[in-house]
């Protein structure tokens, strides 16, 4: 009996707990708990890449349809303004800057090969002047004027039949900026402009270019 209470006294011994193995116990759950952290935060992290590229693909899904729908309420403004002033001048006032208009030719665009690529929204023209109208929904940039005075100087160019007329220059806009009203009338340029359902026609130091 003494023997065998001495072997399980060896046996509770060589099982006891001791620093080395309290340590080696906790590094190994800490490995365990490191791997199992790691594996999660790479787990989240491929979550969130996933979900920020569908965010990023539908916010640049959006931006490019909001994109098409400002464009087309733009074009359709621009077709609006455009319909106004050819109707206004071709079925009534044809009659200004001391001339009278034959003919109103709406949407000319061009490019000749010696020549300019250029847009001439209405023009206007009889045997001695021609009339060049520039239409805007909205006449509000500073610049304006300057860009439409060089269709001046490519009308000749594209149109050598009409390079010995004089030339008109005309901004037509439903509504305009006071310094781009202003700055047409600095330049020569005339300003037409809806009232209600007529046109008004603003020829202010007008000069033919």
């Amino acid at each position: 009996m003494i023997f065998q209470s001495d072997n399980k006294m060896e046996n509770v011994k060589e099982s006891s707990i001791t620093p080395e193995s309290v340590l080696a116990a906790v590094k190994e759950m800490f490995v365990a708990s490191s791997e199992r952290t790691d594996h999660e935060l790479q787990k989240s992290r491929e979550e969130f890449e996933q979900k920020r590229a569908i965010s990023n693909a539908d916010f640049d899904r959006r931006m490019k349809e909001l994109s098409k729908q400002i464009g087309g309420m733009a074009n359709s403004d621009g077709d609006f303004a455009e319909e106004f002033f050819f109707n206004a001048l071709y079925h009534g006032q044809r009659k200004m800057f001391g001339e009278v208009f034959d003919d109103v030719v709406k949407r000319n665009k061009v490019t000749i090969n010696k020549g300019y690529e250029d847009e001439y929204d209405i023009l206007m023209v009889n045997g001695r002047a021609v009339c060049i109208v520039e239409v805007k929904f909205k006449a509000d940039s500073g610049d304006l004027p300057h860009k439409v005075a060089r269709k001046a100087e490519t009308f000749r160019v594209n149109f050598p039949q009409h390079k010995d007329k004089k030339v008109y220059l005309a901004i037509a806009g439903m509504s305009f900026h006071p310094l781009t009203e202003k700055a047409c009338a600095d330049n020569g340029i005339a300003v037409m402009k809806q009232v209600g359902e007529a046109m008004v026609v603003s020829e202010e130091n007008l000069k033919t270019f």
